[in-house]
């Protein structure tokens, strides 16, 4: 069993303060952060004792970012029935920017 593993056993506030790290230490342990991101969720960075920043997955980034939907399905799935969509085809006005 790794040093790790055992966060599973601690209580949820124990593991939510076990998820903190100041500045300093992320970035003398980053290797061992991102491990733990990956392995027991989003990691949190705190400066001086306050959060600053979170550290999640990649494909969780994603997730949140895109609401689990890509742009594509999510115009798919949009409530257009009996909407009419026509495009005009008027070119607009010409501007002459020749300057006298």
């Amino acid at each position: 069993m790794f040093a790790t593993d055992s966060l599973y056993y601690l209580t949820s506030l124990a593991r939510l303060k076990a998820m903190n790290w100041q500045i300093q230490e992320a970035k003398a342990r980053f290797s061992e952060l991102v491990e733990r991101t990956l392995k027991e969720g989003p990691q949190t960075v705190t400066r001086r004792g306050r959060p600053v920043a979170v550290l999640v997955p990649a494909d969780e980034y994603r997730r949140l970012r895109t609401g689990g939907k890509s742009f594509k399905a999510l115009l798919a799935s949009a409530p257009l029935e009996g909407v009419e969509i026509r495009r005009t085809r008027d070119m607009g006005r010409i501007v002459d920017f020749e300057c006298t």
